[in-house]
């Protein structure tokens, strides 16, 4: 090679930097020094290329924005559920009878949710919840527009983590395609968040939960009803209403049942996240056992104006075997719930009388 030629390979390097660089950032390209030993100059563009970037990543672009603060996005959960109609003037003629509408062609007649403050835990481990609400959004006689309209206005106002039951195929596409059908925009959904961790990501369970889809180890294995979750740890459910009713009421113009039974519906769901929480370590177990003690003082304290969280509270107390609650320390709460027997489940080693160090590949010896 001829004195002050430079070999391609180098040329080829500068190149690769400079398309590297230009696409994320969108900035100028600037010319590259064509002198051996021009790896020290490469760095020093790259440099100056990323301290000239027309825009901060994403991330920081939001956070500065106010949309949500990367450290801590919620301060509250909502567990969130919905009832629906069909909507006829959509359903097309030859649909089969027995085949589920698309969740565009749902109109949603009921949005109900148990709120809850996300905060420290008292023991410095993990999070807690205070419930603050079992409620339904608007007035029974709005309309769907108002009441999707009203419910992203709240969902904006606030810093949610979202917890549905089959949420993710059927609750929030429902949500959406009906906003999109009325006009109604729900920027937050979609632009809280990074290209990683949003609304949207599937198994990143600080913003959106679909319980039941994170509880089939997200198809892994057979999901469960609602029901037949609740009943697994000792929920009262239903109490013998079910979904496929729901049009009947609306028919009938009790719309006020529908609220109550899709408030049920949430009730289960958010003592059913307690016990997830505490299973996945996100919440220990004092903590838990605190906030189901607060969702019966919520139940008899409010079962004057709702008879339904009433029932929901006798129902769960008449249940008989499993307690709601997981620390033997735990004195009942003051709920008239049995607590874990003491001594029922003693901490034994899990092989008896044998030392961890005299196992083989993780067999008992």
């Amino acid at each position: 090679m001829r004195p002050g030629a430079v070999h391609r390979g180098t040329l080829n390097v500068a190149a690769s930097m400079r398309n590297l660089i230009r696409e994320p950032y969108r900035v100028k390209a600037q010319h590259v020094p064509a002198r051996a030993g021009s790896g020290a100059d490469l760095g020093r563009l790259l440099k100056q290329r990323l301290e000239a970037a027309e825009k901060p990543p994403r991330a920081e672009r939001r956070a500065a924005r106010g949309d949500f603060d990367a450290a801590r996005p919620h301060d509250a959960l909502l567990a969130l559920d919905i009832e629906t109609v069909v909507d006829a003037g959509l359903l097309p003629s030859d649909w089969p009878a027995d085949r589920f509408p698309k969740p565009a062609w749902h109109r949603v007649v009921a949005v109900s949710f148990v709120e809850a403050k996300l905060v420290e835990s008292r023991e410095g481990q993990g999070e807690a919840y205070r419930i603050v609400s079992c409620r339904s959004g608007g007035d029974p006689n709005w309309n769907e527009e108002r009441l999707l309209r009203t419910f992203w206005r709240f969902f904006e106002a606030g810093r949610y983590r979202i917890v549905t039951w089959n949420g993710r195929a059927f609750d929030i596409p429902t949500l959406l395609m009906r906003s999109m059908l009325h006009g109604i925009a729900a920027p937050s959904w979609f632009r809280r968040g990074t290209r990683w961790a949003g609304y949207g990501s599937r198994f990143e369970s600080e913003w959106h939960v679909d319980l039941m889809d994170a509880m089939a180890c997200f198809g892994a294995t057979s999901r469960m009803t609602l029901e037949e979750a609740a009943a697994m740890i000792g929920l009262p459910g239903k109490l013998g209403e079910h979904g496929s009713e729901v049009g009947g009421m609306v028919e009938r113009g009790e719309i006020e049942r529908v609220r109550a039974y899709c408030e049920t519906d949430c009730l289960n769901l958010y003592l059913l996240y307690l016990r997830w929480a505490h299973l996945t370590g996100r919440t220990l177990a004092a903590d838990h056992d605190e906030a189901v003690g607060d969702v019966l003082r919520l139940l008899d304290d409010e079962r004057g104006a709702k008879a339904h969280f009433g029932a929901f509270a006798d129902a769960w107390r008449q249940l008989p075997g499993r307690t709601p609650f997981v620390s033997r320390e735990q004195p009942g709460c003051g709920v008239g719930l049995a607590v874990p027997a003491e001594g029922a489940a003693p901490d034994l080693p899990f092989f008896p009388g044998r030392n961890a160090a005299s196992m083989v590949d993780g067999a008992p010896p």
